[in-house]
This record gives C-alpha cells, sequence and structure tokens, in this order.
C-alpha cells in the first residue's frame, strides 16, 4: 500500500501517514505495534489522538530543497525506529553526528521556515541556508527534565547543499542543530509526563519518604532507545534524578546501576508480577535496601495504567531474584505519608472561628469547631494551617499580625503568639500558614520593611528566617508545602502581579543548628499572567487560580514542572478566592467563592456547595 503525499495551505510536502485500526486503541505494555489497518495521509502537526502511529517517509528523488527542509521538520515528528529515514535528509556527514536525544524544543506550533522555491529554479545553486523560526514556549533536556519558557522567539538555521547520491547530485542538509524541534500537538502526542521516585536526604531511614521527580518520556516505543514506556520509565530512574532535584534526594540503586544489557521491553506477567533483571552492580544490596529500590519502581510505574504492577521481583545479573515488593508492602515508603484515613477539611467561620469538616464525609458531613482555643476562644483567626497529623494547627489572626500554634483535640488558653508582623497595613502582615511533611511549620511576613519567610522546627520551635536568594526583588504573597517536605510553591508579588514558583528547601548542618535556604525558584505557571490562590494536589501537581492575559479567572491543574495537565482547566466555579486539595487526588478539590460560599468538586461529579459562609479552607499541609 503506498502513502499519501500532500501539500498543506503552506504548500508543505507532508510525507508522513499514520497507521489506524482496533490495536491502537489500547497500548499495551509491551509496546506492540499493530499489523492491522488503514493508512490515512495525516498533518502530524495538527491536534490528534496520542495513540495514532505517525511514520516518515524518505526523500523522493530529485526532491526539491524545500521539500527536503519539509520532509526532515515532518520526519521528527514521526515515530521512526532510530530515526533512520530522518536522518536521509541529512548528507552523510550530518547523518552520522546528529543528536536527536540532545534535547527538544518545543513551540507554540510547527516551525516556520523562509520560502526559498524562487531560488529553485535557478540550477548554478549549490547551497541554501534556511531561517526556521516559531515562538518557543519549552525544552526538554537530555534528563528529560521539561522546562517551561516565558514565549521567546525562535531563530535557526538549516544549510543545505548537494551531495552525491545512486542518481546524481541530491539537495541534503549538512548543518543542522541537534535535538527535536516540534510544535506542542506533536509532543503531547509523543511525550507523556511520568514521576520517577527517589528518597529525600536528611531524614533517618525509619522516616525515608519518597518523592516525586517528573520527566517526559516517548508514550510508545522510543526511536532511539527502542524501549517501551515502561523500559524507558525504569531506565530513566536508574539513570538518576534530574540536576534540579538531585540535591536534596538519593536513590537506593547503587550508583551506575543499569538494566541488564539487551533489556528493551519490561512488561508483567499474568501475576502482575514485573521481574527487572539489572546488572552486576546490583548482585550485592542487602534486602533492606532491595526493597527501597524496588518501591523506586513501583511508585515509578503507578500512574502507567498499561503497567497494572502490583509486585516487583529485582533480578540479579545471573537471573536470581533478589528480592519481591508488593504495591501494599511498598506503602511504607509512600510519598504523602500513607495517612491513616481520610484528611478532613478546616476552614474559618463567620465568627473567626476554626472548624472541621470530618475526612469521613469527603467534604460532605456538617462542620463542627475544632477543640482548644481555636474552635471558641477570645481571638478570631483569619488564616489556619492544620498539621498533618491533625492534632495541631497554626492560626493567623483576624487583623494578619500574629500567628498561634495550638492543639486542635484537646482544651486549652490560646498562646502566646509565635510570629508577631509590625507592617501597618493587614494585607502586609502574615500570610496563610503551612506545614511540610517533617513536622516543621511555615510562613511568611509580607511586611515592606523586613519581607521574610520563617520556619518553626516542628511548629513549636523558635522562627528562624530561612534565605530565599533568587526572589529577585520580589515579595512571597502566599505558600504552600509538599507533603515530601523538599519542595515549597511560592505566590511572588512582582511588578504588581502575582506569578506562582516553585523553590527547591535545601538544608545544611546539624538538626540542633540547621540552615535551610529555598533555592532555584523555576515558573511552574508561565502561560498565566497573574495568580491568585494554588494548592498542591497530589506528588507532582499543582491547582491554581489565575488569567492568561487578556483573558478570564480560570481553575486549572499545572504539574510541578510547569508543564500543563492533562486534566486541564476546571470550568463552573467563578469569582474563586482561594483552593484547597489533598495529597490523595481521590479527595474533593474544594475552593472558596465570593458567590457560593465553600464549593467542592469529587471526581467524576459537578461543583456542589458545601458552606455558605467561610474563609481559608485548607487540607491539613
Amino acid at each position: 500500500m503506498g502513502t499519501d503525499r500532500r501539500r498543506d495551505g503552506h504548500g508543505r510536502v507532508l510525507g508522513l501517514f499514520a497507521l489506524l485500526g482496533s490495536g491502537m486503541v489500547l497500548l499495551s505494555a509491551c509496546g506492540s505495534m499493530p499489523v492491522t489497518g488503514d493508512v490515512k495521509a495525516v498533518d502530524a502537526s495538527q491536534p490528534g489522538d496520542s495513540q495514532v502511529q505517525v511514520y516518515a517517509v524518505a526523500p523522493r528523488d530529485n526532491a526539491t530543497p524545500n521539500e527536503v527542509v519539509d520532509g526532515f521538520l515532518e520526519s521528527m515528528t514521526s515515530d521512526d525506529p532510530r530515526f533512520r529515514t530522518t536522518r536521509q535528509y541529512l548528507t552523510k556527514k550530518a547523518a552520522e553526528t546528529w543528536k536527536p536525544n540532545a534535547f527538544t524544543t518545543v513551540l507554540t506550533k510547527a516551525p516556520n521556515r523562509n520560502d526559498r522555491s524562487l531560488r529553485e529554479n535557478d540550477r548554478n545553486i549549490t547551497e541554501v541556508t534556511y531561517t526556521l523560526t516559531g515562538e518557543k514556549v519549552a525544552t526538554v533536556d537530555a534528563q528529560s527534565a521539561y522546562q517551561p519558557l516565558a514565549p521567546t522567539d525562535y531563530n535557526q538555521t538549516l544549510h543545505l547543499v548537494k551531495e552525491n547520491g545512486p542518481d546524481g547530485k541530491e539537495w541534503r542538509i549538512d548543518q543542522v542543530p541537534d535535538g527535536l524541534l516540534l510544535g506542542q500537538s506533536d509532543f503531547k502526542r509523543l511525550y507523556r509526563s511520568v514521576n520517577k521516585y527517589y528518597f529525600a536526604t536528611g531524614r533517618p531511614e525509619a522516616q525515608s519518604t519518597l518523592v516525586a521527580d517528573p520527566v517526559y518520556l516517548r508514550s510508545r516505543t522510543d526511536p532511539v532507545t527502542g524501549m517501551d514506556t515502561v523500559t524507558q520509565s525504569v531506565r530513566s530512574l536508574l539513570a538518576g534524578p534530574t540536576s534540579w532535584l538531585r540535591p536534596v534526594v538519593a536513590s537506593r540503586f547503587p550508583p551506575g546501576t543499569a538494566l541488564k544489557k539487551g533489556v528493551t521491553s519490561l512488561a508483567p506477567d499474568d501475576r502482575n508480577v514485573l521481574k527487572v533483571p539489572l546488572d552486576k552492580k546490583a548482585d550485592g544490596v542487602g534486602q533492606r535496601s532491595c526493597r527501597m529500590m524496588a518501591s523506586q519502581i513501583l511508585y515509578t510505574l503507578r500512574d502507567l495504567t498499561s503497567a497494572r504492577v502490583e509486585q516487583v521481583e529485582l533480578q540479579r545479573s545471573d537471573g536470581s531474584p533478589l528480592c519481591l515488593l508488593g504495591a501494599d508492602q511498598a506503602e511504607e515508603f509512600a510519598p504523602d505519608g500513607s495517612s491513616s484515613g481520610p484528611d478532613s477539611q478546616y476552614f474559618i467561620d463567620d465568627k473567626g472561628h476554626v472548624e472541621r469538616i470530618p475526612g469521613s464525609t469527603k467534604g460532605s458531613g456538617a462542620p463542627e469547631a475544632v477543640t482548644g482555643p481555636f474552635g471558641d476562644g477570645p481571638v478570631p483567626m483569619g488564616a489556619v494551617g492544620v498539621a498533618r497529623d491533625e492534632q495541631s494547627a497554626a492560626a493567623v489572626s483576624s487583623d494578619g499580625a500574629s500567628l498561634y500554634v495550638s492543639s486542635i483535640i484537646t482544651d486549652g488558653e490560646l498562646p502566646d503568639a509565635s510570629v508577631t508582623s509590625r507592617a501597618h497595613d493587614a494585607k502586609n502582615r502574615l500570610s496563610t500558614p503551612s506545614w511540610d511533611g517533617r513536622g516543621d511549620l511555615w510562613v511568611a511576613d509580607r511586611d515592606p520593611g523586613n519581607t521574610r519567610l520563617l520556619r518553626l522546627t516542628g511548629g513549636t520551635g523558635q522562627p528562624q528566617e530561612v534565605a530565599v536568594p533568587d526572589l529577585g526583588g520580589g515579595r512571597i504573597e502566599a505558600l504552600r508545602m509538599s507533603a515530601d517536605g523538599v519542595r515549597i510553591a511560592l505566590l511572588v508579588n512582582q511588578d504588581n502581579r502575582n506569578t506562582l514558583k516553585i523553590g527547591r528547601i535545601e538544608r545544611r548542618g546539624p538538626a540542633s543548628e540547621q540552615q535551610v535556604s529555598v533555592v532555584e525558584l523555576r515558573q511552574a505557571a508561565p502561560q498565566l499572567m497573574d495568580v491568585t490562590a494554588m494548592s498542591w494536589s497530589g506528588r507532582s501537581r499543582l491547582v491554581v487560580v489565575g488569567k492568561e492575559q487578556g483573558g478570564v479567572q480560570q481553575v486549572r491543574y499545572v504539574q510541578a514542572d510547569g508543564s500543563t495537565s492533562a486534566s486541564g482547566v476546571l470550568p463552573g466555579v467563578n469569582q474563586v478566592s482561594s483552593v484547597a486539595a489533598a495529597d490523595d487526588e481521590q479527595l474533593p478539590l474544594m475552593a472558596v467563592t465570593s458567590s457560593d460560599g465553600i464549593v467542592k468538586l469529587s471526581p467524576g461529579d459537578n461543583w456542589q456547595t458545601v458552606v455558605k459562609k467561610g474563609s481559608s479552607l485548607v487540607y491539613p499541609g
């Protein structure tokens, strides 16, 4: 069956075809390729089904320079094994040196190229230079780490020469940038986000907890390695954490550990056991380390629905079993701390008291005042943060000046303020507090004369100022701690608008004299011009409230690396002032609105009003 080569509205030759059929409805774990189905012409740069496999077509005889450039650009968007067909558009030397896996540049849409058609009729020319342009919005580096960018101009060149071929002189590209160049629709079709997991450093082994490290891998077989998505994920895990997260996490795999040579496909057996053959580097590990290694693989593969892995068996280089770990046993290292029950929601009522919606009701129960001074005390509160064990809470007075920490399960008097802001204006005083997975309490003082980020060890220690060297004159308006305790989400006000940034928390020195800093802030929602509220929602995702330039308010999910979540924008809710989400993504998303009060969105349901009057809604954390 032949391929259908056609031109689009810009005169570009589309040298690609897609194989469609029932075999593409569900991607199997072993990455098998269907052998039946109709061949249909497609424009690879148009949005489409991520399960449609697109194959490149080699350059035709006597192809013009325009056709060579277009064919090369389109071929990069295909599932071309080892990019063998793609390299046919290059000279022999360029084909040998071009490194498609060096990095990926993502543009808003397929790149434009300047039109040289008028010069193609000049038979005397022997070389041509093309300029590729577009709007760059992200890059993916050699570690598969995604980096969002504020839209910037992209400008690169391709140089073509005439090279001797079997049938005479043929135009080929002899100077080409390394890496792949893709429009957003092609990138989303070809790649998927995968969380690989490593252990947070600086904690006792008995308190070991896993941290999500998001990367982007090929949705099906990787053209360069020939590995399916499951095997790519394990290979990427073994290669170690991405550069941004590496200073605060560690792998339990011995350095240099790799899959046994020749392994390109991993799939669970009929008992949902995944057997992972490792090389000699892992032959001598002990059982505790092996179990921790297996837990890293189990959590990394948990979101790959095609895998359905219930147990992981690690194997030595000779094929003998090293250890076997089940999904229930891996809960010991859960990224969210494996809370014993569903989290309750907490909010401030119209009298300034802290109330609780019982966790067992999933947001549908009758609110009840918490025990202690926050539930019936004399000082009205304006914001609250509840410890993850739900034993204590921190609340900021309604005037924003004072932070108090107290039990919410036993009676007692209101203690002295742990932190006081001296700002004259209430909106410049203390932020809503947040607790990390280590039990430490964090709050920002927004006083223009003394802006600072503070941490209280265990919630009761003396406030310690935390350095944030990358603020660049900005001011922290709000913060939320991740459950793993190594990341912090910040709303930073600069130039009269709030942007969402994620920082890495580094701890140095002994616990008694520990120096803590937040470093390498990176944009998490560059597409939003102004962010007004946010919350962690799961292990590596946030829900944010904000506006795009010239747009209206929207509630949407974003990944911690700044990429857009597949869940996208959440319709049906307006005038949102705050949002709250849990580590468990099956619990409802909660929001405070000016029109409907406190509302909730359960998985598969619509927004529902929970309480007509309330503010500062939070889950523990």
